[in-house]
């Protein structure tokens, strides 16, 4: 039987990234919050924790850790649904991709989410690096564009983001006059989301043969952000669908290469053994996905 308090210590640490703030959280000194996952680690056998800046779980620690809060999860709604405790809310910590989660995911959750009284504890990253935070145990069920299930969990299809590559019609006519061209694109000012964003990159290489530094970039790691410094024509740079709207029909932006869209294809992740509230969640997700996305 694992001890409640050594779990407690176990996961405060890794979610603070050390084990001085786990003692913060935990009203514990350092030494205490130390000796507790000292003693679980002996307990159990093995390093769970590789003491670094910040504090990282081995494998054998994100496996627990999935564990972990998992349990958490659990017994907190079955707090929250017990009678006294009906006004408790559930927290659950999701790991969704940035255009995600400024495009279909809280429309088609909003309502679920206030009917069922669940706080959304949301951890961002590139649709290709939500993947890690599931597998690191900091998220209980995610969206991804990886097919490969963790173990332990399963994946449902959610459908195809579809991107375009779009600029200002004012942008269009400065730099790319004759159209997408590779001389014109070795200059022009590009939009990048951030450092781990590769759309943008594998479409120049792919299509033009332009390797990732031989061209000008604006990073810019907020959705939104990105959308409007394309609309008000510092670079040009891969929206989806869903973002930019009628914008093209309308001729408020110029879509660059219209007979090459780049189709990224998401995933829902979680846990073959769910708490009813996340199968629920789950189900909600999966359904206002296909009900957006291309299928």
């Amino acid at each position: 039987m694992l001890d409640a308090r050594k779990g407690e210590a176990l996961l405060a640490v890794i979610d603070s990234g050390s084990f001085e703030q786990a003692a913060v959280r935990l009203h514990l000194t350092a030494s205490a919050v130390s000796q507790r996952v000292s003693a679980m680690e002996s307990e159990l056998g093995m390093p769970l924790i590789i003491r670094s800046k910040p504090c990282r779980a081995t494998a054998a620690g994100q496996r627990l850790v999935q564990y972990l809060r998992r349990a958490r999860l659990l017994e907190d709604e079955f707090i929250a649904d017990s009678g006294e405790n009906a006004a408790r809310p559930l927290s659950v910590a999701l790991a969704v991709n940035n255009d995600t989660l400024a495009t279909w995911l809280l429309p088609g959750l909003a309502d679920f989410l206030i009917r069922e009284y669940i706080l959304l504890d949301i951890m961002l990253d590139d649709q290709d690096h939500t993947y890690t935070l599931l597998a690191q145990g900091l998220a209980l069920a995610g969206v991804s564009s990886h097919a490969e299930p963790l173990r332990g969990c399963e994946v449902q299809t959610l459908g195809v983001m579809r991107y375009r590559l779009l600029a200002s019609p004012a942008f269009a006519r400065t730099w790319f006059p004759d159209g997408l061209q590779r001389e014109a694109a070795r200059v022009a000012p590009l939009m990048v989301f951030d450092r781990k964003d590769t759309l943008q990159s594998d479409f120049l290489l792919r299509e033009l043969g332009l390797p990732p530094g031989s061209y000008p970039c604006h990073y810019m790691p907020a959705s939104d952000a990105f959308a409007n410094a394309v609309r008000l024509g510092l670079g040009y740079g891969m929206i989806p669908e869903q973002q930019y709207a009628n914008d093209v029909e309308e001729g408020k932006l110029v879509d660059l290469a219209p007979d090459k869209p780049t189709d990224v294809m998401l995933y829902w992740h979680s846990w073959r053994v769910q708490s009813p509230k996340l199968e629920r969640l789950s189900a909600q997700v999966v359904a206002a996905a296909r009900a957006v996305l291309l299928q």
